[in-house]
């Protein structure tokens, strides 16, 4: 450990500076996560937004997280890239459901999502993510909250 930083927070750090080298891609818990204002979701968007990494969030997590308009919420949108669901990447999100049993669609989107880019997914729930990886195993999956 180093300048009196606990070894998780080390962890933090490195796992931070790995995903400002790529891409992100956000799930909803990691939006919630950033409406709360949680700390470490607010780093990670304050290294991205200096290292300018585009932040990617499928157009299906927002409708699983908005319930309607603040002004928290239009400011989070309108730093990210909302990403249309194209039929590539349902196709993809598709065939990972039938491939992993009781995965989500929404999970399975966000997994096929940043396979497409090679980008480190974000999120406050990695179990479910990860059981995902097993299709998407180049994908890294790190926890948010």
């Amino acid at each position: 450990m180093a300048r009196g930083i606990s070894r998780e927070e080390e962890e933090e750090d490195h796992a931070e500076e790995c995903c400002v080298k790529r891409g992100i891609t956000f799930d909803t818990g990691a939006l919630i996560a950033l409406e709360r204002r949680g700390k470490r979701a607010r780093r990670l968007v304050e290294r991205a937004t200096e290292e300018k990494i585009r932040i990617t969030v499928p157009a299906a997590v927002i409708t699983e997280w908005w319930r309607g308009r603040s002004d928290a919420r239009e400011h989070i949108v309108a730093g990210i890239r909302v990403e249309p669901l194209s039929e590539n990447l349902a196709k993809g999100a598709g065939e990972a459901l039938a491939a992993v049993k009781g995965a989500t669609a929404i999970d399975a989107i966000v997994m096929a999502s940043a396979a497409q880019r090679g980008d480190i997914v974000y999120t406050s729930d990695v179990g479910d993510l990860e059981r995902l990886r097993h299709y998407f195993p180049a994908v890294r999956v790190l926890g948010i909250g």
